[in-house]
């Protein structure tokens, strides 16, 4: 075996070898690389997916350096999407990763072509890009895997997967099953928490307002829930999608 191929060798009694080169061919786009979402795309690139899109406006900050995989403080500053793909290539130089650093909102909308993805992951934190993104996951037919509330959290064990419908406690859940009955779309696989969040701040305005206010966060709660939602993928793409 060389060395290629024995990056990938513990994964295998998994996925199989045929779950592999699935998981190699695949492109996965993740819109929102912070607490929950950097955990996602490290998890995909260390699974073998060998195409990711990786979808963030923002920069590392300082606040960030609680939680989020690439925040360091030499990291302080710049682009996310730039730290990440160093991070993903050094992982593994023969992934191919795109840099989308801009908001998935109706303006930018037009610089994204869904029906290239095998899989998207919905790990932004407003409602209005949340919408955007799983409606038109839905329109093009792909895969879309959202995260939900993570903030003012304590309990990473409280975690499930489970279709938007059928999920209780958390506030984020609550508003977007409201919002997703309104787009008529009837089921979409989430990963939440039943934990009883011990402040609530959710975001249900634009990305660009003033008003937004950030919810308290733990470093042991957000990538636990990203590493759920890889799973998620690396699962649904090697055992399904053909």
């Amino acid at each position: 075996m060389n060395a290629k191929d024995e990056r990938f060798s513990r994964l295998v009694p998994l996925f199989g070898e045929e779950g592999i080169k699935k998981l190699n061919k695949s492109h996965v786009a993740v819109f929102g690389i912070g607490g929950v979402g950097g955990f996602v795309c490290e998890a995909l690139a260390r699974g073998g997916v060998g195409e990711i899109t990786i979808v963030d406006h923002d920069t590392v900050a300082e606040s960030n350096l609680n939680r989020q995989i690439i925040a360091l403080s030499s990291n302080i500053g710049k682009q996310k999407t730039s730290v990440m793909k160093e991070r993903l290539l050094n992982i593994n130089p023969d992934i191919i990763i795109h840099e989308k650093p801009v908001f998935y909102l109706p303006e930018t909308a037009d610089e994204f072509d869904f029906s290239v993805f095998d899989y998207v992951v919905d790990a932004v934190d407003t409602v209005t890009a949340k919408k955007l993104i799983i409606l038109t996951c839905k329109e093009a037919g792909v895969p879309v895997i959202s995260s939900m509330g993570t903030g003012n959290k304590t309990d990473a064990s409280a975690f499930k997967v489970a279709d938007i419908y059928s999920t209780k406690v958390c506030p984020l859940a609550k508003v977007m099953r409201h919002e997703l009955k309104k787009l008529n779309i009837d089921s979409l696989k989430v990963v939440y928490s039943e934990e009883e969040p011990k402040t609530q701040n959710i975001n249900t305005d634009s990305v660009n307002s003033n008003k937004k206010t950030a919810p308290a966060s733990a470093s042991f709660v957000p990538g636990v829930a990203g590493l759920i939602i890889a799973g998620e993928v690396l699962k649904d793409l090697s055992y399904s999608i053909v």
